[in-house]
């Protein structure tokens, strides 16, 4: 009961600022929101299309936008809520058929459209196939008029024709193929990859920056008046380690729940991934004692723990993944432990492996726990003694 007690206090100590709370957890969540909308991969990008004409051109129109696999076709009320939609970026881009659209092609006219868009990649792609959806159209619309005049037949008759002399054309096909391995699965989601990332990245962080709980304590001689009780030095080093522990674990399932149910995340195997965090977790806990039993104050606590946990995750493939580094950078990124978690949610996430294929990372973690936890642990009971 004494471990759980010292625990407790210790981690109660973190939570109680309310700056603690920001950067444990909504931090996290709000950088996997970021990173996955700037650089998430597998989406559809939106076009919003507002059909003021309602005809039957316009309608070909927009079933002709919905033919781009890579793209989705919102339909928006009036031009001023697309507008606003893609000034806000709930739309990468927009589009407005007037009134009077379908009258101005069967009269031979030029209808003027309004295109909406954003200064990014998303938004050029979109163009393009706006454009070619627009140009179909037209071309349609002139062949049938040619027909309408020279066979002397209605619009629609020669719309008609037209259409099916379209369709049956010769058309170009285009194939993409990826050669060799690609790095990552064309079916990870948006989120799917920031949000392992940055799992790792800030419970380890966290559990650094934490040790300031243990420099405070021995600061205050809060440790020195426990061993005054009979309580022994071990109960004071197990309590101390369940409360960095009980922080780092329940820091990272806030990022897995949280992720998955605001973001769509998958984390594969739940066994496996539930493993790896618990792992992972207790490699924080044990870099923490050691940072806590060697460093003199809560500045530098913070200033090291910050240095460590940024320069470490950035090595170790928490901020680009690791598929991207050359070999020697690879190999260089596997004397940290945060490869090596990275390898097992990447096995889990990516390759729909489960707790038996992350068995060799998690063994490479534990040793990572059990030295830095020795090594903690030794430093910790000569300075409390």
């Amino acid at each position: 009961m004494k471990i759980l007690a010292i625990g407790l206090v210790s981690a109660r100590g973190l939570v109680r600022d309310r700056t603690n709370v920001f950067f444990v957890i909504l931090f996290p969540l709000l950088l996997v929101l970021v990173l996955g909308t700037a650089f998430g991969g597998s989406y559809q990008p939106r076009l919003g299309i507002v059909d003021a004409d309602r005809g039957a051109l316009s309608q070909r129109l927009v079933e002709g936008a919905r033919q781009a696999a890579y793209l989705r076709v919102e339909l928006v009320p009036d031009e001023r809520t697309l507008r606003a939609d893609v000034e806000h970026g709930r739309l990468q881009a927009g589009l407005a058929i007037p009134a009077g659209y379908e009258r101005a092609l069967r009269a031979g006219g030029r209808p003027v459209l309004r295109q909406f868009a954003r200064q990014d990649l998303d938004a050029q792609q979109i163009a393009l196939a706006v454009r070619g959806a627009i140009a179909r159209e037209l071309q349609t619309a002139r062949a049938a008029r040619f027909a309408q005049r020279e066979a002397r037949i209605t619009f629609d008759q020669a719309l008609g024709i037209a259409s099916s002399t379209s369709a049956a054309l010769p058309r170009v096909t285009v194939t993409s193929e990826t050669t060799g391995t690609p790095l990552l699965p064309q079916t990870l989601g948006r989120y799917d990859l920031g949000a392992s990332s940055q799992l790792i990245l800030f419970v380890f962080l966290t559990s650094l920056t934490a040790a300031s709980g243990i420099i405070t304590g021995k600061r205050l001689g809060v440790a020195r008046r426990m061993l005054a009780t009979p309580t022994p030095v071990r109960v004071i080093l197990a309590g101390e380690a369940a409360g960095r522990m009980a922080v780092a674990v329940a820091q990272g399932l806030i990022i897995m729940l949280g992720s998955a149910l605001l973001f769509g995340v998958r984390w594969g195997d739940p066994l496996g991934a539930a493993a790896v965090l618990l792992m992972f977790s207790l490699v924080g806990s044990g870099a923490a004692m050691l940072v806590g039993s060697v460093l003199r104050t809560e500045q530098q606590a913070i200033a090291v723990g910050l240095f460590l946990g940024l320069g470490l995750g950035a090595l170790g493939g928490s901020m680009a993944p690791l598929e991207v580094f050359s070999p020697p950078v690879r190999i260089a990124a596997h004397f940290t432990p945060h490869a090596w978690a990275s390898d097992a949610f990447a096995e889990l996430v990516r390759r729909g492996g489960g707790l038996a294929d992350v068995l060799p990372q998690l063994g490479v973690l534990a040793a990572f726990a059990a030295v830095l936890f020795a090594l903690g642990t030794w430093r910790l009971r000569r300075t409390l003694t």
